[in-house]
């Protein structure tokens, strides 16, 4: 039995690109559009938001002689390609799709309307948020984070390339500590990098959980529905429990 009805998976636009480092692996999205199957296949309500960074990052090196605005606005634009690129994959293993912005483009996506996003997951359609909040200067972990109230999500799901939230880099931190469960306020003190902060405050307002995993494991997105003892929560404030690496 699935330990959630409704979730939002936050996958960022490198997540699309596989081992490359620009654009789409169809290889790779069609892989995690098979997880995605999965979890619809046993009833569970998916909500997705992309990040875009696979083609444009509002704050990457290049955009850094830009207008903040202007290279925030082509990230969100970003997003709305691989939420379509998504959506082909989902609908290509029969699984309905809504694709939904931020940024009014009625040729390519539908607006986003919270009580019509809520409709399509109670028919059993994905929906793809793209276009982030609609404005500069939020991250699409504070589109997560916002949507996934919105639709009174029970959980925002976090695909990331390590196994969990980590008090150092692990890559660069031999010892590392890995945390299982950490609260919204230790994590904001830490400065924990993993998730933006603006984006962690929102959840801890609101009571919602998140937890971050290893999306580079085939399987992992079922089974932390499923409710396998796998990655990190954030949650409401519980003892810290940490390993080493």
């Amino acid at each position: 039995m699935p330990a959630f009805k409704r979730v939002l998976l936050k996958l960022s636009g490198e997540a699309l690109a596989g081992q490359n480092t620009f654009g789409i692996d169809p290889v790779r999205m069609g892989e995690i559009a098979e997880e995605i199957a999965s979890l619809h296949s046993l009833g569970v309500e998916v909500a997705l938001v992309l990040g875009g960074g696979n083609f444009f990052r509002g704050v990457a090196l290049q955009a850094k002689q830009m207008d903040r605005v202007a290279a925030d606005h082509m990230g969100m634009l970003a997003t709305v390609i691989n939420g379509l690129a998504m959506q082909d994959g989902l609908e290509a293993r029969g699984i309905k799709t809504r694709v939904m912005s931020a940024i009014q483009m009625h040729q390519v996506a539908e607006p986003f309307i919270r009580r019509r996003a809520m409709r399509h997951l109670e028919k059993g359609r994905v929906v793809i948020f793209v276009g982030g909040t609609g404005n500069p200067y939020f991250s699409t972990d504070t589109a997560a984070a916002l949507r996934a109230m919105e639709i009174k999500a029970d959980v925002i799901l976090k695909g990331t390339k390590v196994d969990g939230i980590y008090d150092a880099d692990p890559v660069l931190v031999k010892d590392a500590l890995r945390f299982e469960t950490i609260g919204y306020q230790e994590f904001i003190e830490r400065n924990l990098r993993v998730m933006d902060l603006s984006a962690v405050s929102l959840c801890k307002d609101n009571n919602l959980p998140v937890i971050v995993f290893n999306l580079q494991r085939a399987g992992n997105i079922r089974r932390v529905v499923l409710g396998e003892k796998i990655g990190s929560r954030i949650g409401p404030a519980e003892p810290t429990v940490a390993q080493t690496l």
